[in-house]
């Protein structure tokens, strides 16, 4: 089992990390949801992310986007997978994230990579997930 903290890790580069380990039928964990970093300027991500959600034709059967951080995070790392495979499924079904560190995991070895690190971005522009799930009216 790897456990990752996601506290300053750019979220796309720990997508595909934590994919391709699931691939693997390596059991996934990634803790400090919130933490995770999305490139970009403010007003552009929060503007994107809120277009996503109003883009809907018939509001039962439209994709549903959630608010909170760790599901953000799970649905991204969802995008890296082959999810409509039975493969997919099933590495899908190793990865767990989660708000803040559980106590369970709080004793456990956790994994920080410096090459996904947001101090590797040549600028300042930036943002957690849990800003934009505020920005987008979501509770944290």
């Amino acid at each position: 089992m790897k456990i990752y903290d996601g506290k300053g890790m750019v979220l796309g580069r720990l997508a595909t990390l934590v994919a391709k380990d699931a691939l693997l039928g390596e059991e996934v964990k990634v803790v400090n949801c919130e933490h995770v970093v999305i490139s970009g300027k403010k007003t552009e991500t929060v503007a994107h992310e809120k277009q996503k959600r109003d883009r809907k034709g018939y509001p039962t059967k439209s994709a549903k986007f959630s608010r909170l951080p760790d599901r953000v995070v799970r649905r991204t790392i969802r995008g890296m997978l082959p999810w409509k495979l039975t493969r997919g499924k099933e590495a899908f079904k190793l990865i767990m994230c989660y708000i803040g560190v559980p106590e369970v995991l709080a004793s456990e070895k956790m994994i920080h990579v410096e090459k996904l690190s947001v101090k590797k971005f040549p600028t300042l522009k930036y943002m957690t997930v849990g800003e934009v799930c505020k920005g987008l009216g979501g509770k944290l």
